[in-house]
C-alpha cells in the first residue's frame, strides 16, 4: 500500500491524512468545499464527553484516548503550521448533575479528577443543584485547529483537492478502482471515507452503508470581556465555552432535519435564554453571529473505523457524532491499525464497519 485517497477534509480527514503520510503513504484529500470549514469548524472544541458517565465503554475509550493525545497534537500542529490551536485546560463545571453520587463514583473509578468549584463559579452555582467541577477538561479553538491542520498538511506535501466532491465509487471486483469527481477520476491503493454526515450517502452503492445520519447543531457567538467566564459551563444539555479573547460560545441544539444547515430564530431564542439564565452578565455581551453544522450521528454515538466488509481497499472513519474533534487523534490510531497493522492502545472491535439495518 503506497498511496491513499481520503474523501472528506474535516478534522478526521486531515488528521488521518497527516498520520498516514507520516507512515510513508502518498496521500490525496478530496473535499467537496474548503477543507476544515464544515462541522469541524462549527463545533465548540470541548475536548471531553459532556457527561462521560452517561456513555458506554466504547465511546469513553476513544474519547479518553483522544484527550490524552491532544496536548502533543496541539503542540505538533503549532510547530508545523505556526498557528496556535489554543489548547487550554480550562476545566468544566457541570451544574444540576443528576445522580451525583453515581457520577462521582464514575469519576473516581476512571481517574477523572473532581475538585472544589472555583470561586468565580460560586454565584452561578447558587441556583443550581448538584455541581461537579472537572478541572482537567480542556478545549481547543476549532477554526484555529482546522487552519493549523490545513497548513500542516500542505507543508507535509499532502495534496488537498478542494471543491472536488466525490460523486461515485468505481468498483471492480473486490476493490474500489477509482473515485469519480467533477474534475475527473482519482485512484489510489486505498480509499478512506471521512465525509462526516455525508458518509452514508457516498457509500450507499456499496451495499453496506453505515448508519450515519446528519444531526444539526446551532451555536451563538457572544463577545464579552476576557476572563468573564473562568471555564466551560454545562447545564441541562447546553454549554458556555469561553475563549481567551473574551468570545463565548453558547450551544448547542440537537436537530434531526436532514442536510438543512440553516439557522433558526427558535434556536437563537433557546440558546440566548440559556446563556442569560446561566450567566446574567451576558445580557451586556454583543451577539456576534449564529451558525449551524451537521454532526455525523451514529447508534450509541459509536463511530465506525474499519474496512468495508467486502471491498478490501475501502475504509471508513466517521460517525463520531458530537465528539469528532475529541476523538480524532485516537480514531486516527485505530484507522492506522486497521490499514497498516500499527499498534493501538484501545480495543478496536467496537468500531468495526457497521451497516444500516
Amino acid at each position: 500500500m503506497n498511496s491513499c485517497l481520503i474523501l472528506g477534509g474535516g478534522i478526521n480527514g486531515l488528521l488521518s491524512a497527516l498520520m498516514l503520510q507520516q507512515a510513508g503513504l502518498e496521500v490525496h484529500v478530496l473535499e467537496q468545499g474548503v477543507t476544515g470549514r464544515a462541522s469541524s469548524w462549527a463545533g465548540a472544541g470541548i475536548l471531553s464527553l459532556l457527561l462521560p458517565w452517561n456513555y458506554g465503554l466504547e465511546v469513553n475509550a476513544l474519547a479518553r484516548r483522544g484527550q490524552a493525545l491532544w496536548p502533543e497534537w496541539a503542540e505538533r500542529l503549532r510547530a508545523a503550521s505556526g498557528i496556535d490551536p489554543e489548547y487550554i485546560p480550562c476545566g468544566m463545571a457541570v451544574l444540576d448533575v443528576e445522580h451525583r453520587d453515581r457520577a462521582r463514583a464514575w469519576c473516581d473509578a476512571h481517574g477523572e479528577a473532581v475538585a472544589q468549584l472555583p470561586f468565580a463559579f460560586a454565584h452561578m452555582a447558587e441556583t443550581a443543584g448538584n455541581v461537579l467541577w472537572l478541572p482537567n477538561v480542556a478545549q481547543a479553538r476549532n477554526p484555529r485547529v482546522m487552519r493549523a491542520l490545513r497548513a500542516a498538511a500542505l507543508r507535509a506535501g499532502i495534496a488537498l483537492h478542494e471543491h472536488t466532491p466525490a460523486t461515485r465509487l468505481h468498483i471492480e471486483g473486490a476493490r474500489v478502482a477509482g473515485v469519480e469527481t467533477p474534475r475527473g477520476v482519482f485512484s489510489a491503493d486505498s480509499v478512506v471515507v471521512t465525509a462526516g454526515a455525508w458518509s452514508a450517502r457516498l457509500l450507499a452503492e456499496t451495499g453496506h452503508a453505515p448508519t450515519i445520519t446528519p444531526v444539526r447543531g446551532q451555536i451563538i457567538l457572544l463577545k464579552a470581556e476576557p476572563n468573564l467566564l473562568p471555564g466551560i459551563l454545562y447545564r441541562h444539555g447546553h454549554y458556555l465555552v469561553p475563549r481567551a479573547d473574551g468570545f463565548i460560545l453558547a450551544g448547542s441544539t440537537l436537530e434531526e432535519v436532514g442536510f438543512d444547515q440553516t439557522t433558526t430564530p427558535q434556536a437563537r431564542t433557546e440558546l440566548l435564554d440559556f446563556a442569560y439564565s446561566a450567566m446574567p452578565a451576558l445580557r451586556r455581551a454583543e451577539i456576534v453571529t449564529q451558525w449551524a453544522g451537521l454532526r455525523p450521528g451514529s447508534p450509541g454515538n459509536v463511530p465506525t473505523i474499519g474496512r468495508h466488509p467486502e471491498l478490501e481497499n475501502l475504509y471508513l472513519n466517521s460517525g463520531h457524532f458530537r465528539y469528532g474533534v475529541t476523538m480524532a487523534p485516537a480514531a486516527g490510531e485505530v484507522l492506522l491499525h486497521r490499514m497498516l497493522g500499527t499498534a493501538v492502545s484501545v480495543d478496536v472491535a467496537p468500531y468495526a464497519w457497521k451497516c444500516a439495518a
